[in-house]
């Protein structure tokens, strides 16, 4: 299975920022590195035209960090499928931990909005992940088995299409990382997971995310169910992202 490495720039960025990060990127060997690791950015909704532009006719593609359950209409604020690949989206994150955190978003409205990017082209990448509180209480696998299901159900023969990602709610952002076999673990239960309900869906791409870098990268990438990465800080460096995907 080939690699995939994506970036998410979060809630960060300028059109000078972003414009230096490109740079960065089209110089490394990333803008090539499609036939070894698939590659991608996720910038913020008002950049999204600005970067897939930028990036044309390079092996780098652009997601998006969420998606409107709804087509079109009256949902101010809302950002629909149609509109991100009329810019030229072809991923877009749903359930990230800050948006089930911050926006309080239900199992169910991820797997809807999962299943509303399937339906508009775009492959969602699912985020599941655990609290320290919750993992400290031996819950991790009930719980990422929890939010995966919601999905599974929601999905059924198009499961197979989906990506999923992992990332301990506690390693976002902290500095702290999963331990290879920790992440390997969760990996294994979810891939175990995916396989009974589909056979097919045994090959849906599982990104490992949580302080990933440079240095932790091979390591986490080398388990037999992590099939890549979605990088948060070290996305916004393109040395940094460009050595994570090299290691993939």
């Amino acid at each position: 299975m080939k690699k995939l490495v994506v970036g998410n720039w979060k809630m960060h960025g300028s059109r000078a920022s972003n414009a230096e990060l490109i740079q960065g990127l089209l110089a490394s060997d990333l803008a090539t590195t499609a036939p070894r690791a698939d590659v991608a950015v996720c910038p913020p909704f008002v950049y999204l035209a600005d970067v897939a532009a930028a990036l044309q006719g390079s092996a780098i593609g652009v997601g998006s960090q969420d998606i409107s359950v709804q087509a079109q209409g009256a949902y101010t604020g809302e950002v629909a499928g149609p509109m991100l690949r009329d810019v030229g989206a072809t991923y877009a994150i749903v359930g990230h931990s800050e948006r089930r955190s911050y926006h309080a978003e239900s199992d169910q409205l991820v797997a809807d909005k999962a299943r509303a990017a399937l339906s508009h082209g775009l492959i969602p990448i699912v985020c599941v992940g655990e609290t320290l509180a919750e993992r400290e209480a031996g819950q991790t696998e009930a719980v990422v088995g929890r939010q995966l299901q919601a999905v599974i159900d929601t999905l059924g023969a198009d499961l197979a299409r989906i990506v999923v990602a992992y990332e301990p709610v506690w390693a976002i952002g902290t500095g702290k990382t999963a331990s290879p076999e920790q992440a390997q673990a969760v990996h294994a239960s979810l891939r175990a997971q995916l396989k009974s309900a589909r056979s097919e869906a045994a090959v849906v791409p599982l990104l490992y995310g949580g302080s990933v870098k440079p240095d932790n990268a091979a390591q986490l990438f080398a388990q037999p169910d992590i099939d890549g990465g979605l990088i948060g800080g070290a996305a916004l460096k393109a040395a940094d992202f460009a050595a994570i995907a090299r290691a993939a």
